[in-house]
C-alpha cells in the first residue's frame, strides 16, 4: 500500500505550550483554566485546569465520556470522598455518570488537571434543580469574557467549522 496522500495540509503543528500562555484566573470561582482545544461542533473541550482549595463544583450529569489526570494537588467527588485522586491519577468516566467535583479545603497546594470532555454537563443546583448546561461553546464564552477582563488574549485551538457548498443540487 502507498502514503496516502495529505488530507488536512499542516503549515505548523498545532500546539498549545501552557508554560508560555497567560492562565485565564477564575474563570469559574476558584478555578484558573489554560484552554487547550475547544470544538463546540462536536462537543469536546480540552482543557488545562487548576483548582484552588475549597473548590466545588455543582453537581452534574455526564452525556458522554471523560478523561481526567491529575498532575498536583487532590480531588474527590463528594459521594466518593475516600477515593482521592492525587497527582498522577487518571480517571476515566463513561458517559451518563453524575457527581459533584470538590477540592479539600485543607489542600495545601493548587490541583492540577488535564481534561478531554465529550459532550456536556448539565449542571444542578444543592436541591437538585437545574442550572445549566456547561459544553464546549458554554466553556468558550465563559472563557472569553474572563480572559478580556484581566486582558489576555487565549491561544487555544478551535477547530473549523465546515460549511458544504452544493451547487446544481436537483432533488
Amino acid at each position: 500500500m502507498a502514503l496516502p496522500d495529505i488530507i488536512n495540509h499542516q503549515d505548523f503543528l498545532l500546539t498549545i505550550h501552557t508554560n508560555d500562555e497567560k492562565l485565564i484566573k477564575n474563570a469559574l470561582p476558584g478555578v484558573h483554566i489554560y484552554p487547550l482545544m475547544l470544538d463546540s461542533e462536536n462537543g469536546v473541550w480540552v482543557l488545562r485546569v487548576l483548582f484552588e482549595p475549597g473548590t466545588v463544583l455543582p453537581k452534574h450529569f455526564h452525556t458522554g465520556v471523560v478523561h481526567l489526570y491529575t498532575l498536583a494537588g487532590s480531588w474527590h467527588y463528594t459521594e466518593y470522598p475516600d477515593d482521592l485522586q492525587v497527582a498522577g491519577s487518571y480517571l476515566f468516566e463513561p458517559g451518563g455518570s453524575i457527581h459533584q467535583f470538590q477540592v479539600p479545603a485543607d489542600n495545601t497546594e493548587v490541583t492540577d488537571t488535564f481534561m478531554v470532555v465529550m459532550g456536556s454537563n448539565i449542571n444542578f443546583d444543592p436541591d437538585g434543580n437545574y442550572m445549566n448546561i456547561m459544553d464546549a461553546g458554554w466553556i468558550e464564552q465563559v472563557m472569553l469574557a474572563a480572559a478580556k477582563e484581566q486582558g489576555i488574549e487565549p491561544n487555544y485551538i478551535k477547530p473549523k467549522v465546515y460549511t458544504v457548498l452544493v451547487s446544481n443540487f436537483n432533488p
